[in-house]
């Protein structure tokens, strides 16, 4: 009985021997399978980007990114409204004592003869533009002249009229507007003379201005 139980024994581990090498030649073609696998999807994509080359190293086949550069500065604003708040004009100024003792009170910078005055009188120069501030408030009208004036220089403009009105319409018919225009432009270093308008012009509601020429700025 003992014999036959141990031929039995050694059969039983003949098939677990059997078993063992079969499992492990399973594994190792499946092993050589996906090794296959991915040797072929390899090539198949090395087949389909062709042939490559390393980047150069060299600087000049860089790309360079530089940061943001802040925005430029507005050089030229900015000394334009430097150039206006330099310029703004005094309500405290007086040209009375300025003005010549004729009943045109006129006004005319030092070194300006009397005959550049007279010739502005009888409407030597052709009247090229004009401000109408009628209707305008004491800051509206002085700011509305100052760009007036500004542009008309930058225009080369030599003779120009501003029209005040006579002050018929504000309160204790004085007018106020008509006075305060005279201390502005005597303020204004481009205005060389200025004088009441003719009647055909304006008569006591206008002045007629004499601007600096562009040689002379």
């Amino acid at each position: 009985m003992a014999t036959i139980k141990d031929f039995s024994a050694l059969k039983s581990l003949r098939r677990d021997l059997q078993d063992q090498e079969k499992a492990r030649a399973q594994a190792q073609a499946e092993r050589l399978r996906q090794e296959t696998r991915a040797h072929e999807e390899a090539n198949l994509f090395r087949n389909s980007i062709g042939q490559v080359a390393p980047l150069s190293a060299k600087t000049g086949d860089k790309a360079h990114h530089l940061p943001d550069l802040p925005l430029p500065i507005p050089r030229q604003h900015l000394a334009d409204e430097q150039a206006a708040l330099l310029e703004s004009l005094s309500d405290e100024f007086t040209v009375e004592t300025l003005m010549d003792s004729d009943e045109n009170l006129s006004f005319a910078r030092p070194g300006i003869g009397a005959d550049v005055l007279g010739k502005l009188r009888r409407g030597n120069w052709v009247i090229q533009a004009q401000l109408d501030l009628h209707g305008y408030r004491r800051d509206q009208a002085r700011e509305a002249l100052g760009e007036f004036l500004r542009q008309s220089r930058r225009r080369g403009l030599r003779c120009v009229r501003v029209i005040h009105g006579k002050g018929l319409g504000s309160v204790n018919k004085e007018p106020v507007l008509k006075n305060k225009v005279r201390n502005w432009l005597a303020q204004k270093d481009e205005v060389m003379a200025f004088c009441q308008a003719r009647a055909a012009d304006g008569g006591a509601g206008a002045l007629v201005v004499l601007l600096k020429s562009s040689e002379r700025a």
